[in-house]
Formats: C-alpha cells, structure tokens, sequence
C-alpha cells in the first residue's frame, strides 16, 4: 500500500488511541522506523491531542496520560478494515457497457424509424399500383368498348371533315339507327383552350338546317382514346362539331365549327 493511503486508511489515529492490537501496534512501529512520512504523521496526531486535551480539559502529565492509555481494553477493540480503491478496470468496464448500451438503444431506434419509414413507402407504392391496375382496367373497358362499336356492322359510320376554322381537324360519328345510340371518335380534334368545350350537334338539313344538342365532350384530356357516348338521336341528316364556352350553347356558335359531315 502507498504512503498516502496507509496515512489515509486511519490506522494511525487508532495506533496513536491505542486501540489496535499487538501485531498492528508492532506493524505500525515498523513502518514509522522506515517510514518518515508515516513517523512525522503520528508525532503530528499525538500533538493535535495533547492540544486538543489541554483547551478542554486540566492538564495531564505524560505519566498519568501513560497510566490511562495502559488501561485501556485494546483486546476488544474493532480490527481495522482496510478500504481498497475502486478498481478503474471495472470504471472503465462500466463506462463501456454503458456506452454499448446507448448504442445498441439508437441502432435498433434507427432500424424502427427505417422500418416505419419501408412501410410508409410500400404503402405508398401499393396505392400507386392500385391506381395504375384501375387505370388500366377502365383504358381496357373503354378499349373493348370502341372496338365492339367498331366492329358492330348495325352502326352507321360517318366521317366529319376539317372546317375553315381548323381544315386538319378530322372525326367519326358510330350511330346506331335502329337503338338510335351515338358514339363519337373525337382524336381527330385539337385540345380545346381552357374554359371550351366540344359540342356534338344533331342536324336536320331540310327543309332548313336544325341543330339539335346531343351532348358535349367533357374531360377531353383525361379521355385518352377520345371516345365518346353522347345523347340518342334518331332522325340526324349530318353531326357537326363547335367550339363552345364551358357548359355548352343553345345553339352551335358557327364560326368555332370544327368538323361537319353528312349521313
């Protein structure tokens, strides 16, 4: 044990007291002979009691100071426990278990952040699929619709050519003259401007030209194949086509007459 911590451990105060036993009071002796730091300790602990003494009580002379630390029953006397230091290996052992345990609470945190943050995504990429499937079932309905009207040989074809407003603009009416039911193929026709509309007109051409409203063309540009059902008519002589404000008109604004054509 170091100088310090033998001085520390007060085995000195007790040896000075008198109150340790024979083989401590012998160790204590030995080390004060080879020990000066030790020696000058105990000299320095007498002298505080003998101050200490002397302020509070009458003076004892070295004789009768001998006589009582003579009598006193060192036999029974508490042994001396000799406190060790803390070892700094189970310090640092702490520390490091600790620090082990701090970093194993923040990877599994980051692994349930990224696993909370996958499913968000999956979720998100679920809902994105299932709005791609439905998309691609309604293109198919709407597929198989234009082709069976296509193909339905009852249907009556007519094509309406470009007018002076827009001469490349080009579409086709699929009427129906027994159900009387219309489809029209718009593809042909230029995006509307914002705020316009496409409307579809029936036409009576004698004895004067009466167009009658069968519909207008709503969502031109979420309608990918351009197809259209517009309301039955069943006495239509031609179709045409107008540019009209959002709505629709009472009747066909000419000068926005896009395509035109005759049964």
């Amino acid at each position: 044990m170091e100088t310090k911590q033998y001085i520390d451990s007060g085995i000195l105060e007790l040896y000075v007291y008198g109150l340790l036993n024979e083989t401590e009071n012998l160790e204590v002796s030995q080390m004060a002979k080879i020990n000066e730091a030790v020696d000058n300790e105990i000299i320095s602990i007498e002298k505080a009691i003998v101050n200490l003494s002397t302020s509070f009580s009458p003076f004892l002379s070295v004789e009768n100071f001998a006589k009582i630390k003579s009598k006193l029953d060192i036999k029974h006397s508490p042994k001396v426990i000799e406190m060790q230091p803390k070892s700094s290996k189970l310090q640092y052992l702490g520390w490091a278990a600790a620090l082990a345990l701090l970093l194993g609470v923040g990877y599994q945190y980051n692994n349930q952040i990224k696993f909370e943050n996958d499913i968000v995504n999956l979720e998100k990429e679920k809902s994105k699929l299932n709005e791609v499937v439905v998309s691609t079932e309604n293109k198919n309905k709407q597929t198989k619709k234009a082709l069976y009207v296509i193909r339905d040989s009852k249907n009556t074809v007519i094509t309406l050519g470009g007018q002076a407003v827009s001469p490349k603009s080009f579409a086709k009416v699929y009427w129906n003259k027994e159900t009387q039911v219309v489809y029209v193929d718009a593809s042909g026709l230029p995006k509307p401007p914002k705020g316009m509309v496409y409307q579809v007109w029936s036409l009576k051409l004698k004895p004067a030209l009466t167009p009658t409203s069968i519909g207008l063309l709503e969502n031109f540009e979420a309608e990918n194949d351009k197809f259209f059902a517009v309301s039955n008519t069943s006495d239509a002589e031609g179709f045409g086509i107008t540019l009209e404000p959002a709505g629709g008109s009472k009747s066909p604004t000419m000068e926005k007459l896009y395509s035109l054509g005759t049964v």
